[in-house]
């Protein structure tokens, strides 16, 4: 007996010649999914507007002060004090520049700003480095609680420490000197790239380690020749910080160190601020030439920073 069934047979699949001349090809390969509609394009025309408006706000928030120092660095002294205040210069004067240039003091502070700044990074880093994989690598009692005393430091407004520091270098005769300065800098910056060279040490993995272990290597050779180049962002963003601490401060710069060891921030305000009057053009000047270096730092070494600060915020 036969059984006959009412469903309808599905119809065979007509190949489809290929233009190409390589054959012939299956409809079904032939097949595509529908193409995404760009996330741009898809938004609201207001949506793009507020965005870009947001943009353009904050970018002429930030980049206002910086126009405002090249402007006022260009104006003749007579016309700093004009009202209204032109936000163009009517007149361009290059006075400013020239005797930036031709004052011996200001490269003088330029010369102990490079000096500490740079030893601030490096022995910020080299201390920094070993504390962090210690803290990242090693099992031990008592190592959660160390973490946070160390990160407890900053909890403390760094002016508190002034009068102690001072009476301790003054007792060891360090004061007026590069020693003071670096200490003093280096103590505040310990912290921060600490934890931030933890958290890069915490994506390295365990298992590196433990190969290179079995290969023989000491846990020097380990630091030095695995995990501290794999570690370059995260060593950079940690000695630009510690470079940036050593670079702006005041403060410490001021008291600490006479004037023969000051570094720029207080040098400028020494030289062209004074009781009766302020050089606005020199000083504003002065302002935007040295702080050319630490923005080429940045430019240069973004992508290191970035990967830096951004290492260990994730954990996979």
């Amino acid at each position: 007996m036969t059984l006959e069934t009412d469903l309808p047979t599905a119809a065979p699949i007509a190949p489809v010649a290929d233009t190409a001349g390589t054959g012939v090809q299956d409809a079904s390969r032939r097949t595509r999914r529908p193409s995404k509609p760009n996330a741009l394009r898809s938004e609201r025309p207001g949506v793009r507007f507020a965005a870009w408006a947001a943009v353009i706000v904050c970018g002429g928030f930030a980049l206002l002060p910086v126009y405002w120092l090249l402007a006022t660095s260009l104006t003749p002294r007579t016309e700093v004090f004009a009202y209204p205040p032109q936000f163009f210069p009517s007149t361009v004067s290059w006075e400013a520049y020239e005797s930036l240039f031709t004052n011996p003091t200001l490269f003088n502070y330029l010369r102990n700003s490079i000096i500490v700044s740079v030893i601030t990074a490096v022995l910020s880093v080299l201390v920094s480095a070993y504390m962090g994989y210690a803290f990242s690598k090693f099992r031990y009692t008592g190592r959660r609680a160390l973490m946070y005393f160390v990160l407890s430091s900053q909890m403390f407004p760094q002016a508190l420490l002034l009068v102690t520091l001072y009476s301790v270098f003054a007792a060891y005769g360090l004061l007026n000197t590069y020693t003071a300065l670096v200490l003093s800098f280096t103590t505040f910056t310990l912290p921060l790239c600490v934890w931030m060279l933890k958290g890069f040490f915490d994506t390295i993995p365990d298992e590196l380690i433990e190969a290179a272990r079995v290969d023989g290597a000491s846990r020097l050779r380990i630091i030095h020749s695995i995990v501290l180049p794999l570690s370059a962002p995260g060593l950079v963003a940690a000695g630009l910080f510690a470079f940036v601490r050593g670079w702006n401060d005041f403060i410490f710069a001021l008291t600490l160190a006479g004037p023969d060891k000051q570094t720029l921030p207080p040098g400028l305000v020494n030289t062209y601020i004074g009781e009766a009057s302020t050089a606005w053009p020199e000083l504003m000047a002065a302002s935007l030439v040295v702080s050319l270096p630490v923005a080429i730092a940045f430019i240069s070494l973004q992508r290191f920073l970035v990967g830096g600060l951004t290492a260990g915020a994730v954990k996979g």
